[in-house]
């Protein structure tokens, strides 16, 4: 009798260790019960967009952003914080940022000109020739500049930027702005967590985000019903800003740090469940989880229309870096990339914002360009470099997409916009290699929850 009892007692505790092991396991599939149907505001479904982006964007993305055009960019990462004293600074190695030498960056994004096209405006271009001098007197121009005209000049720019973009850029030819190789300085779990990142980001929700008015960031209050009182236009917002953040998560989950086993090994950075369960779980998130990663599609959305709209300009884009057999390759690149991109039939539809009553329209258009420019220096607060640099990147890319949006003669799912009239619209270098690196970080998280999906079933 005693030993029919002890074989129930061990049958009945190796079924209840099963069944929570089989629990377990199942219960991070809740993370993805949103992940199905119509993207929200879209008619375009999140299994259309699993397909497109995995099967035949990621793959051509990633290699296209291997390339020097790509893998090169220019920020400012001294800028001080415009909002509060910056006593946080990240000490932790994973943290810094290894800039380029000057011999590391490539010959033509130095700002040299191709030989066979001499620069009008360079100073051997500009020496007058001994027999000409004297005509050269007589019909001269004063072209001596004050200092103040210069500063004027300076303003003027700065003034027209605001009109046009969607967020602050950095000045270029700042001492503090250098090119960063981003292969070298991959996006990824560095340890900077606590007061200084939430501080980041409750004032991106609290100050610079519409969002519901009772909504707080950090609660744990269900978003549940709670976008219902606000506008197209604020719900693109909140959800653009929410997909961001959901992006930003994965890739700290795909690139977690995890300690060295023992004293002969070093840190390894992989894939971390625990830390993706926490973050988009329900229960531990209190129904959001699930949320911000739809969120995340909306963004690609977005995006994607962007460079969908700018195709015909980046058609003619020459994608220069000195390297002509390189070049070349890119533009192909660029273009193959484009072709599979704009063969997708069910794009965002910017024209639906910003709809109504004129005033009212461009009231709202106004306060979502400086809200979102508002987030842009907000970046200069981040503490740790590596953070601040894909963030800048990444709120940069988005700008851009935003600028192409509600650029041009007229703004729905047949305009777009060229290289034929760059007097009313140009992307900067800076502003493409954002763009398609901020557009690459998203189509890279999509394909993360995929392999997620995987871990956790």
């Amino acid at each position: 009798m005693t030993s029919l009892l002890l074989k129930c007692f061990v049958l009945l505790a190796i079924s209840l260790l099963l069944d929570a092991k089989n629990g377990s396991k199942s219960q991070p599939s809740a993370c993805f019960c949103k992940l199905q149907g119509e993207v929200d505001d879209c008619s375009c479904k999140v299994e259309n967009l699993d397909s497109l982006n995995n099967r035949k964007v990621y793959p051509v993305l990633k290699s296209l952003l291997q390339r020097d055009y790509f893998r090169y960019f220019k920020v400012n990462l001294m800028k001080p914080c415009p909002f509060w004293s910056d006593d946080s600074r990240c000490a932790l190695k994973d943290c810094h940022v290894q800039s380029c030498t000057e011999d590391q960056v490539p010959e033509g994004l130095k700002g040299h000109k191709n030989e066979r096209e001499p620069n009008k405006y360079s100073k051997e271009a500009q020496k007058e020739e001994p027999n000409c001098n004297e005509e050269r007197k007589l019909g001269a121009l004063d072209r001596t500049i004050s200092a103040e005209s210069m500063e004027a000049f300076k303003n003027w720019t700065q003034h027209d930027d605001k009109q046009e973009t969607f967020c602050e850029i950095d000045d270029e030819y700042t001492p503090d702005c250098q090119y960063v190789d981003l292969l070298l300085n991959p996006e990824r779990y560095t340890g900077y967590k606590g007061a200084s990142p939430h501080r980041i980001w409750k004032s991106i929700y609290e100050e610079n985000c519409f969002k519901p008015e009772k909504l707080v960031y950090g609660s744990k209050k269900s978003l549940a019903g709670s976008m219902e009182g606000l506008c197209l236009e604020q719900r693109a917002f909140y959800r653009l800003v929410s997909g961001l953040h959901t992006s930003i998560n994965l890739h700290l989950c795909n690139e977690y740090l995890f300690p060295a086993k023992n004293l002969l090994s070093a840190p390894e950075f992989g894939p971390n469940t625990e830390e993706f369960i926490r973050r988009f779980d329900p229960k531990p998130t209190k129904g959001q989880g699930p949320q911000r990663l739809k969120n995340l599609y909306f963004t690609y959305l977005v995006e994607l229309r962007a460079l969908v709209k700018a195709a015909p300009y980046l058609e003619e884009e020459d994608f220069f870096t000195g390297n002509p057999e390189e070049d070349k390759d890119v533009k192909e690149g660029v273009k193959d990339f484009l072709e599979i991109i704009k063969s997708f039939p069910d794009h965002f539809d910017e024209s639906k914002l910003f709809k109504g009553d004129p005033k009212v329209a461009e009231k709202l258009k106004t306060e979502f360009r400086e809200h979102f420019r508002n987030i842009s220096r907000i970046m200069d607060c981040v503490g740790c470099d590596k953070c601040k640099l894909w963030g800048k990147l990444q709120v940069q890319g988005m700008g851009t997409a935003l600028k192409i949006l509600f650029s041009g003669d007229r703004i729905g799912l047949e305009s777009t916009v060229n290289a034929h009239h760059k007097q009313r619209f140009q992307l900067r270098r800076s502003e493409i290699v954002s763009l398609f690196n901020a557009f690459g970080r998203l189509s890279s998280s999509i394909q993360t929850i995929e392999k997620f999906r995987k871990l956790t079933s």
